[in-house]
């Protein structure tokens, strides 16, 4: 386990209890909900997603997409930070998800072969300490024809990218890369079908989601 890691995980819990210091739960369980459905709505335009099989929610934080999508189906939520959360964020708490099992793990240890017909992996997979395991094991757990929709930070530029890699210019985010490093990550799995949409463009980082299909 990196040291670069470890601390980036501290951040982390840190960093949510900073953010959500002054919002009321339920307002704010509220906003994440909406925020979500509209997350989806957007993909839908461009992706066919399945969201009635089972599905996981890896790297799923506080507030992952389980929040909404444990309304209509059962949901699996995985994240290391899942029992921090519940003890330290009055906005986490498990018995208000019924319909989804939570399992505190790394993405690195945690694989269920051929089980989800869709998996979110969202704003997670930078977060890891080792991403080529962690998509091996997504991609593992795929059921044929299933969907992998993983979002993400990518850098913009060429001459920035080898700076934050080397030193901890993003502490949340130990994994540092491009575009072009996550397409030709996703295409050694020979998806039947990849494609990718840029959501928000910023001044270093571009957000993109990736639609994987098994």
């Amino acid at each position: 386990m990196s040291i670069r890691w470890k601390i980036a995980q501290a951040a982390e819990i840190r960093w949510w209890q900073g953010y959500l210091a002054k919002k009321q739960a339920a307002d704010y369980l509220n906003w994440k909900q909406n925020y979500w459905s509209n997350f989806l709505q957007d993909l839908q335009t461009d992706f066919p997603l399945q969201l009635h099989g089972p599905i996981l929610d890896a790297g799923a934080g506080p507030a992952g997409i389980f929040c909404l999508l444990q309304e209509d189906a059962a949901i699996t939520a995985v994240d290391p930070l899942f029992n921090q959360y519940e003890a330290k964020l009055p906005h986490f708490q498990r018995n208000d998800y019924p319909n989804t099992e939570f399992i505190n793990q790394t993405l690195e240890e945690f694989v269920r072969p051929k089980q989800f017909s869709s998996i979110f992996c969202l704003n997670a997979i930078n977060h890891v300490q080792n991403w080529e395991r962690c998509l091996q094991n997504l991609i593992d757990s795929l059921a044929p024809g299933g969907q992998l929709i993983l979002s993400t930070d990518v850098h913009r530029h060429p001459w920035l990218y080898p700076i934050f890699k080397a030193l901890p210019g993003d502490i949340l985010h130990p994994q540092q890369h491009q575009l072009q490093h996550y397409l030709q990550a996703l295409q050694a799995f020979s998806p039947s079908r990849l494609e990718h949409k840029r959501l928000k463009r910023e001044a270093i980082f571009d957000y993109v989601v990736f639609f994987f299909q098994k």
